[in-house]
């Protein structure tokens, strides 16, 4: 049976590892066993000899990483056994094909959360809440200013903003990360844009990926060919251009013409950081949808990454056993002098 002394995953410094079942998930360097909540690439990286995802995001983790990796896949829901452990993904909202890790061994239930996400967005599934012991969640935004209104009409706002520039004859540059904002964006113009918006060759790819889920994006066009179809000397004019900032800093940048410049993030809550204008559009839970999360799933115990502080704080208020990630090394469960350690 599992020592109940020793927590079925511990924080390394390779990432979260499940003894009992001899994996990582989302580990910081190549492992033997490598268990991916999702592709980005903070959390999906490269030189594993195994790997293991849901179905549905695999060809992300193709596109980003290697498309000759060992991969082996699941579908949402759908339990597997590794080593002692039994695994199993549930879907975390926050992209395509991104998932919790839900850890058995003896019945006791861990759930990694990887990245996730409450708001409702056309380009993924919904976050499943799922019941556990311990839960260990993301706080990207874990502090109680970050507080968003849910359910926003972000295709319309974004489509309202390029019709204004449109009409003074002004682009619009919208930034937005390559992997799941930028799909997401498109997914909320699909039946709005009048015209393809012009994207970045960086999304092109993922955007194919997404496509080929059957999840509906906006048409799109690459900026590229289309400042190559311009007449020397002649500039874009009324365009929506989805693009990483470094869009900015690339040769051609000169034949914007007028633009105006939006970036779409958790991070433009009461702030516009030097851009035009700002659209409140997260990939991740904001203060309150954690708190809901944290009190869904039921659990007893709960580790926080990131902003570790407040949450935690609230958490113990709450009567949660509440703690932050490095509380799960290894070594805050050792035995005193003179006492055994059995890892089974």
């Amino acid at each position: 049976m599992h020592s109940p002394n020793i927590p079925l995953l511990t924080w390394t410094a390779k990432g979260l590892y499940c003894a009992a079942g001899d994996f990582y998930i989302d580990p910081h360097r190549a492992v033997d066993v490598a268990v991916i909540t999702h592709a980005h690439s903070d959390h999906a990286r490269r030189g594993s000899k195994r790997y293991i995802c849901v179905d549905k995001g695999v060809e992300l983790l193709k596109t980003r990483i290697g498309k000759n990796i060992a991969v082996e896949t699941f579908g949402y829901g759908e339990s597997f056994p590794l080593g002692r452990a039994r695994v199993s993904f549930h879907s975390a909202g926050h992209i395509l094909g991104s998932a919790q890790v839900r850890v058995e061994v003896d019945g006791e239930v861990w759930v990694a959360s990887g990245d996730y996400k409450r708001d409702r967005d056309p380009s993924c599934d919904p976050f499943e809440p799922v019941c556990c012991d311990t839960f260990i969640t993301e706080a990207t935004f874990g502090t109680p200013k970050f507080v968003w209104e849910k359910d926003l009409p972000h295709g319309a706002h974004i489509r309202a903003w390029w019709a204004e520039n449109e009409s003074a004859g002004k682009n619009s540059i919208l930034f937005g990360y390559s992997l799941g904002k930028a799909q997401r964006i498109l997914a909320e113009l699909a039946p709005l844009a009048h015209k393809p918006v012009l994207i970045h060759d960086s999304i092109h790819e993922l955007t194919e990926c997404y496509r080929r889920q059957n999840r509906t994006m906006a048409q799109t066009r690459l900026v590229s060919e289309k400042l190559a179809s311009l007449s020397p000397g002649e500039v874009l004019v009324g365009e929506l251009i989805l693009a990483p900032p470094s869009i900015l800093r690339e040769t051609w940048a000169v034949r914007f013409g007028e633009f105006q410049t939006a970036f779409a993030s958790g991070w433009m809550q009461g702030s516009r950081r030097g851009y035009d204008r700002g659209f409140v559009m997260s990939d991740h839970a904001d203060w309150n949808d954690l708190n809901r999360t944290i009190r869904e799933t039921g659990a007893r115990r709960v580790y926080v990454q990131h902003r570790d502080g407040a949450l935690v704080r609230q958490l113990k208020r709450d009567g949660i056993a509440a703690f932050p990630i490095d509380d799960l090394h290894l070594d805050h469960f050792l035995p005193k002098s003179g006492e055994n350690l059995v890892l089974i």
